[in-house]
């Protein structure tokens, strides 16, 4: 380590490195006047990249006689605050993420440009003319006497600030000399936030629920565990109110922002003007402006996806994750994260708490909450009286189908739309059919860059991957045998579309999937037509399962409960019971009872029977106790060492050098397992495997990865494959 004449900065660069870059102050700039969270321009290889100062230190491992000085200072504050740098430090270590795409990613676009993060307001100062004249000048105006006696006591003033008067006072000001316009910075003074109402009558659930969240108290994590229907949205508003009148702002965060438009309504008909929207959807401008807004504090409400829990907050109050189980708060390209986790640590370093909301929670947080780390609120009834649908199985096995409907559906459709019900159907797989098959010779047309089928689009007449997004037309005759007996196999969302329209032409349905809702706001209107009855068939995938109120549906028919039976993914089990909860919760919401029927070939299986017995609850309790025996998550912590190349021996190479080399390391109680092909080995064109790292508890593997990433990058094989670190992954396919 080398002894460097003045202090290093020490900066987050965006590049694929697992460490920070050192550099020497720019020339007649004092390190001591550098604050942690500034963008400072530096050069970078034969160019130029902004940095994130992260800390300044006394010395670096880099020669003195080799550090280079940065170019240029664009910020006189930090562009992020002191809680914000400190979580983005952890979670790049926790994460094993190169810090500075850690850093980089999490901002705004035009920031990672250089724009300035603070907007400049219009304002008025005095000139110096204004300055030598005298009160008394003005005894005929005294609107702008007083406007002139508030410039010399306080300095400048925003134009926005100023009421009519004043602005007219300040038009004449300036027609004399006397005043001139400005630009100054954010105001950080508090808003005048608009008073909330008072919100919906709470049942006695939900008002436990509001008082067991004591803001005044700190620090605390809430499992907000209520069945769909009971009110959980309300919940939120309520503590959002409290926060509001105490002058501090609330972030909620929710899985997809495109799929909960009724809680942005509703957010926005409390709380007006006071609320902001943050997510990867809006403009670069807008997501800019979005993140201004809650850095000065002039947003209260932050409503957004997981980029948001990244906001900068100048009076931080509350934390809310709504679905808190749904596997959209995992980040799973480019940088790697969980933004549940990583709100835990933001709330526990703001001393605020943290509601994290759902029906189905995880099996980590149920963990957390029976172990008493985070305090269950419960709210197991609906609002109204309403009773949760009992779920009924169809065996496929006994029963005739048509296009992928069992008679029994179709004969409890028939009765829920006679009835004026509406019906909502599942089907976890969008285009027209998952295959196309040739009934002469059997071959199957498969993607030519991934281990998948292609998927038949009728509308178009196209076939697609949906992993890697290779299309084709479909052809003509079988590319094997020449046959021109092309069969399409199985059910997607489109194919229950088109035996609808032709089971039931009366009625009017309407299919909701990636490819129907591509245009903006076609999800809006396709949800706004069935909430007024206009559609009475609904169709579609897990689209369907997030943030949706349809009072009246009665019936939900889900069409292929067997994908997450048999998957070689430890956690597919959880993830399909979830998704059967959240679906079934959508009907029965109304004044209506709900029914809800599951499409099967394995009635018996033991998955099943037991959410239909005991429900999420009892299904939860086993399937912990299963984990806690088997040694696997909750009750063990994983990481996945990833790797993929153009061809198949290169990963392997790899991460059997990665094997050894973690192996090397005798760090007691780990175990290195692999490598192993991935579930799909071969996707877009490059071939995957992983190798898994398992532990109790998360020290040890935690030391274990902390001397990976510098030793694999030394590897001779790393120069072959593409390698990414995975802490804590959703899957193992």
């Amino acid at each position: 380590m080398a002894e460097a004449e003045a202090p290093i900065l020490r900066l987050a660069i965006p590049a694929p490195i697992h460490g920070y870059f050192d550099y020497l102050p720019p020339p007649g700039t004092a390190a001591a006047d550098l604050a942690p969270g500034i963008r400072i321009e530096v050069p970078f290889g034969r160019g130029r990249r902004l940095g994130l100062l992260v800390g300044i230190a006394a010395d670096s491992e880099v020669p003195a006689a080799r550090l280079r000085h940065a170019l240029r200072v664009l910020d006189q504050t930090p562009v992020l605050p002191p809680d914000l740098l400190a979580l983005l430090r952890w979670g790049a270590d926790y994460y094993r993420q190169p810090p500075g795409e850690m850093f980089w990613s999490m901002l705004p676009a035009g920031l990672r440009q250089g724009a300035a993060a603070a907007a400049a307001a219009r304002g008025i100062a005095l000139t110096p003319a204004g300055h030598g004249h005298a009160h008394d000048e003005l005894r005929r105006a005294p609107r702008q006497a007083e406007l002139l006696a508030r410039l010399r006591d306080s300095g400048p003033l925003r134009i926005g600030e100023l009421d009519p008067p004043a602005r007219r006072a300040a038009a004449a000001l300036c027609a004399r000399g006397w005043v001139e316009p400005c630009e100054l910075g954010e105001s950080t003074a508090a808003p005048d936030w608009p008073a909330p109402d008072t919100g919906l009558a709470l049942t006695p659930e939900q008002a436990a629920a509001v008082a067991g969240v004591r803001p005044d108290a700190g620090f605390a994590v809430h499992l907000l565990q209520g069945v769909t229907g009971s009110g959980k949205t309300e919940v939120y508003l309520q503590l959002m109110a409290e926060r509001l009148r105490a002058g501090a702002q609330s972030l909620i965060l929710v899985p997809e922002i495109g799929l909960t438009p009724q809680l942005l309504t509703q957010l926005r008909a409390r709380f007006g003007a006071a609320v902001c929207a943050l997510h990867s959807g809006l403009g670069d401008a807008e997501r800019l402006a979005a993140w201004r807004a809650a850095r000065s504090g002039r947003a209260a409400i932050i409503v957004g996806t997981r980029s948001a829990l990244f906001a900068p907050l100048a009076r931080p109050g509350l934390i809310i994750l709504d679905e808190e189980h749904d596997s959209s708060f995992r980040q799973q390209e480019g940088v790697r994260y969980s933004a549940r986790d990583l709100a835990v640590v933001r709330a526990r370093a703001l001393g605020v708490p943290l509601v994290l909301g759902s029906a189905t929670p995880s099996l980590e947080s149920l963990r957390h909450a029976r172990e008493g780390r985070y305090q269950l609120l419960e709210m197991p009834r609906r609002i109204g009286g309403g009773e949760e649908p009992a779920l009924s199985l169809i065996d496929l096995g006994h029963h005739r189908q048509q296009q992928g409907l069992s008679t029994p559906l179709l004969a409890a459709m028939r009765r829920h739309l006679d009835a004026d019900g509406q019906v909502l159907l599942f089907l976890n797989r969008r285009g027209f059919a998952p295959a196309l098959w040739c009934t002469d010779c059997g071959h199957v047309v498969e993607c030519p860059r991934c281990d998948a089928r292609m998927t038949v689009h009728q509308h178009d007449r196209r076939l697609r991957c949906h992993h890697c997004g290779t299309e084709r037309a479909v052809p003509d005759a079988c590319q094997a045998c020449g046959s021109a007996a092309l069969a399409p196999v199985g059910q997607g969302t489109e194919r229950i579309e088109e035996a609808l329209a032709r089971l039931f032409p009366d009625i009017r349905g309407v299919r909701i999937d990636r490819d129907t809702t591509r245009r903006r706001d076609s999800l809006a209107r396709h949800l706004e037509a069935v909430r007024r009855g206009e559609v009475r068939i609904l169709v579609g995938t897990q689209m369907l399962t997030k943030g949706h109120d349809f009072p009246g549906i009665s019936l939900v028919g889900i069409l292929d409960a067997d994908q997450g039976l048999f998957s070689s993914d430890y956690r597919a089990s959880e993830r399909l019971a979830q998704t059967i909860i959240q679906v079934a919760g959508r009907c029965g919401r109304g004044e209506r009872p709900g029914e809800v029927l599951i499409q099967t070939r394995f009635p018996t299986h033991p998955l099943l029977q037991r959410l239909c017995d005991e429900g999420y609850r009892g299904f939860a309790a086993a399937l912990l106790a299963e984990r806690e025996a088997a040694g696997w998550p909750p009750y063990a912590r994983l990481a996945l060492l990833r790797a993929e190349a153009p061809a198949r021996r290169p990963p392997q190479a790899f991460l059997e050098a990665a094997r050894e080399l973690a192996r090397s390391f005798g760090i007691a109680g780990t175990e290195v397992l692999g490598p192993a092909p991935a579930g799909m080995e071969r996707r877009a064109g490059r071939y995957r495997q992983q190798l898994l790292f398992l532990a109790a508890d998360h020290r040890p593997l935690q030391r274990l990865l902390g001397q990976l990433p510098a030793r694999l990058a030394a590897l001779p094989e790393a120069r072959q494959v593409r390698w990414v670190i995975d802490v804590d992954p959703p899957d193992l396919i």
